[in-house]
């Protein structure tokens, strides 16, 4: 079951390029310790750099993937050939291996990927053909502390540079 839209994935050519819309127009928050700022959060299976930006007061964020310099990846291609902009949408899956073959039972197309050792996934993509032309992932729900502090305090984030 599908518990909550997790984040919407982004490809830029730069955090800048990045910032200038979603921080600097949009007021979105980077995410400084998930994103390990200024660097970014190296995902070496793509090759990018990516960086979180908080969605308000909820749980959903939107993630920046930022390929390396010469990287040969999908997202590297993905961005020549498309330029920035959306890439995926992820959702929160109470039980990723679950949900994933209900899709799959679906007819939906899903993309091989390494599993756990038990043979059980713990993320999953669908490919954007059988998917309207939107690469899909599937990932475990997962409480974000800051929030669940946040909320719990009554605080509101302030926005930072």
């Amino acid at each position: 079951m599908f518990a909550r839209i997790d984040h919407v994935g982004l490809v830029a050519h730069t955090i800048d390029e990045a910032r200038a819309i979603l921080g600097d127009k949009l007021g979105l928050v980077i995410d400084k310790d998930r994103s390990r700022w200024p660097e970014g959060s190296y995902f070496a299976p793509e090759q990018t750099h990516n960086f979180f930006f908080q969605v308000g007061e909820g749980e959903t964020v939107v993630e920046v993937l930022i390929p390396t310099a010469g990287a040969t990846s999908g997202t590297a291609r993905y961005l020549a050939k498309r330029g920035p902009g959306l890439h995926h949408i992820c959702y929160a899956c109470i039980d990723v291996h679950e949900e994933a073959e209900r899709l799959r039972a679906e007819g939906l197309e899903e993309i091989a990927l390494p599993r756990a050792q038990d043979g059980r996934r713990t993320v999953a993509f669908f490919h954007p053909r059988s998917m309207n032309g939107v690469l899909t992932e599937l990932v475990p729900v997962r409480d974000r502390p800051a929030v669940a502090a946040g909320r719990q305090a009554g605080s509101r984030r302030q926005s930072s540079p």
